[in-house]
């Protein structure tokens, strides 16, 4: 057999285990994506029932978000709107398509975002009267290194802190990524968001005095992570400012959302 006749069988059969391969590979990526999808959403709901202090660990997650109630802001006008539905709309996606976003000025972007979208879904918590008891919000906004994305769940009066919360980020382990921490996340509950009508909460570099006139909109910093800091304060005031749900909060304590 010459050479050439051996190096042709050698790629032939290369070839062809390549495309076995790409064909299993394939196979499996659409078989499991089902699957796969299914465990994005449980995971969505366990951040969002995370954020707002409602996880019991043991309790099946769908049952526990039974309570809660999903619905779509126009972030344009504060109100619920019915034209994308809850269960099919992707807001990152969203923020990405010039169709579906606005871009931000400089001077409005202050979580360095670029792109806002029209819409942003909104997770409300109603007690056994029906009035809102919890409202939870999706928040996202640059840190250090990545774009961090999370959860801000406040209570009925749309200004106490119940919780936060981030299921994404690139931040570094042990500085910035210490926004993971329930050490840290401990500190927000019972802070205020709002003060004068402005938005007032924020990190500090050290630890809150208790006994400060602003201790109630204060929250511990991050230790060496300045940056990672200052942006998770960026991001918090823009989402809850006049660019992000404010018009929306004030619209739902008046009952004209």
């Amino acid at each position: 057999m010459s050479s050439n006749d051996s190096i042709k069988k050698t790629l032939i059969v290369a070839f062809s285990l390549c495309i076995v391969c790409s064909v299993i590979v394939s196979t499996a990526a659409v078989m499991l994506k089902p699957a796969q999808e299914v465990n994005k959403t449980l995971d969505r709901k366990r951040n969002i029932l995370a954020a707002a202090g409602m996880l019991e660990e043991g309790r099946s997650v769908e049952d526990q978000f039974s309570q809660v109630t999903t619905r779509i802001v126009d972030l344009r006008t504060g109100e619920f709107t019915d034209e994308v539905e809850p269960g099919k709309y992707d807001q990152r996606k969203a923020a990405k398509d010039s169709d579906l976003s606005t871009v931000l000025p400089s001077d409005q972007d202050l979580a360095k975002i670029s792109r806002r979208e029209h819409f942003a879904t909104v997770y409300l918590v109603e007690d056994a009267q029906g009035e809102i008891d919890k409202i939870i919000l999706p928040i996202h906004g640059y840190g250090l290194w990545s774009t961090l994305y999370g959860f801000i769940a406040l209570e009925s009066d749309a200004n106490t802190v119940a919780g936060i919360g981030f299921y994404e980020h690139g931040e570094t382990p042990g500085l910035g990524g210490e926004v993971d921490n329930p050490r840290w996340k401990a500190f927000w509950p019972g802070k205020k968001v709002y003060r004068d009508g402005d938005v007032a909460i924020g990190l500090i570099k050290g630890s809150v005095d208790p006994a400060s006139a602003k201790a109630d909109w204060q929250i511990d910093g991050l230790a060496g992570a300045t940056l990672t800091a200052r942006g998770v304060t960026n991001l918090v005031q823009f989402w809850l400012g006049e660019n992000g749900f404010e018009p929306f909060l004030n619209n739902l304590k008046s009952g004209e959302a």
